[in-house]
């Protein structure tokens, strides 16, 4: 009987402890990582572009309740922010040629850098970010994560200093390592095969046959065009162009980027403060309901395991026993209520942030671009113009170029 008691105790402990907030996944960064910086000017034939995606922001609980205060609206806004300081962040180092956030995936790019936000409630973050070149190798792909100190709040600077900085070094530091990794022929490689996926992309029937691919899925090259071929001197023209709008399109996310960095360093802050009284108040709610348990579990126990005359004798102690369990599991559900009023509070926050972040509107080439969820489908539009455009520039509808010492 003992021994049931003390594993139903036992029991119902770890369920209350399983409902004392969720894990950050991923494995924390070192506290205080210093970036590596390039010693010196790099000559632009080593620099690689970089293509940043902007993030998925991942998916929330449907469960009101585990959301703790989030909202889907914030996660997009992160999504958008977290590229942007990276870009920032990898433009310091002196390690890259252009580094741009890109809307969707960019087959011209020569590394691609994509992510996805598992975890983020102001305090803590955690995002999976891999990164591939332009052969379709995949550098790494990891989970990072980082919980803030009070100090990592204060000290920081738009473009230059995040309160998760240490993240954001870290990942930097990693695509630093693995570009340092390659030989010159494979950074040439790189940059040849990504302008030829860029040309195969707006004229699939001509330039495919200049790039194979194996059961990896991994690009080469088979043959180059001609130095003179005047077909690929229009897709180069027609790739500068499509950098310009790239560009264009980086110059509003960095608008954004500014406008949301008030806001959204003062919802981190205070979102951390909020999440402190919460944690505080589950731990406080946690200790009352196992005093009541075990309180309560005491009394059953004392009158289970005594003869009818020990129980006249300690009859109102189980009964005191009794009551006391049963007003300090009360008394944590009152707790609980806090609980519950201080994620209103985290909710209303959340809200007043999402109308700080509306979605940008851009002219592009006279054309409106709404940069929100239909952005992506935008560029795609954009994409397709290109192609036209190429065509309609190069008055050629079907055209072989000689190969290289053809």
């Amino acid at each position: 009987m003992h021994l049931g008691l003390i594993l139903l105790l036992q029991f119902m402990v770890v369920g209350l402890l399983a409902g004392c907030g969720p894990a950050v996944p991923g494995t924390q960064v070192p506290h205080r990582v210093v970036p590596f910086m390039a010693g010196q000017e790099l000559p632009e034939s080593e620099l690689l572009n970089v293509s940043i995606m902007v993030f998925d922001p991942g998916r929330l609980p449907e469960d009101p309740g585990r959301r703790r205060g989030l909202s889907p609206e914030i996660r997009e806004a992160e999504a958008r922010f977290v590229p942007v300081h990276l870009k920032y962040t990898m433009q310091r180092t002196g390690f890259w040629g252009a580094v741009r956030v890109v809307p969707n995936e960019d087959n011209g790019s020569e590394v691609l850098v994509r992510g996805k936000i598992e975890y983020s409630d102001g305090e803590s973050t955690a995002v999976t970010v891999e990164a591939i070149d332009s052969r379709n190798v995949l550098w790494f792909r990891k989970t990072y994560a980082q919980t803030t100190r009070p100090d990592e709040h204060v000290a920081i600077e738009p473009e230059k200093s995040d309160t998760f900085q240490d993240l954001f070094n870290t990942i930097a530091n990693d695509l630093v390592i693995h570009r340092g990794r390659l030989h010159p022929r494979e950074i040439e490689e790189i940059r040849r095969i990504a302008e030829l996926r860029f040309a195969a992309e707006m004229v699939p029937d001509v330039y495919s046959r200049y790039l194979a691919v194996d059961r990896q899925g991994r690009f080469s090259v088979t043959h180059l065009p001609a130095a003179d071929d005047p077909m690929m001197e229009r897709v180069r023209s027609i790739r500068t162009r499509d950098e310009m709008l790239v560009d264009a399109i980086n110059g509003y996310y960095e608008t954004y980027y500014r406008d949301l960095w008030l806001p959204y360093a003062n919802w981190r802050k205070f979102r951390t403060d909020e999440v402190t009284v919460l944690r505080q108040l589950e731990r406080e709610a946690l200790g009352r309901q196992v005093l009541g348990v075990a309180a309560i579990v005491g009394a059953i126990a004392l009158g289970a395991s005594s003869d009818s005359d020990t129980r006249l004798r300690t009859g109102t102690l189980q009964d005191v026993m009794l009551a006391g369990g049963a007003y300090s599991i009360y008394s944590g559900v009152q707790k609980n209520k806090e609980t519950a009023i201080n994620k209103e509070a985290i909710e209303e926050l959340g809200n007043s942030f999402t109308s700080e972040a509306e979605p940008l509107v851009m002219e592009v080439e006279g054309e409106t671009v709404r940069l929100t969820g239909s952005a992506e489908q935008q560029y795609e539009r954009w994409r397709t113009l290109l192609k036209e455009l190429y065509a309609r520039e190069s008055g050629l509808t079907e055209y072989v170029p000689p190969a290289d010492g053809e």
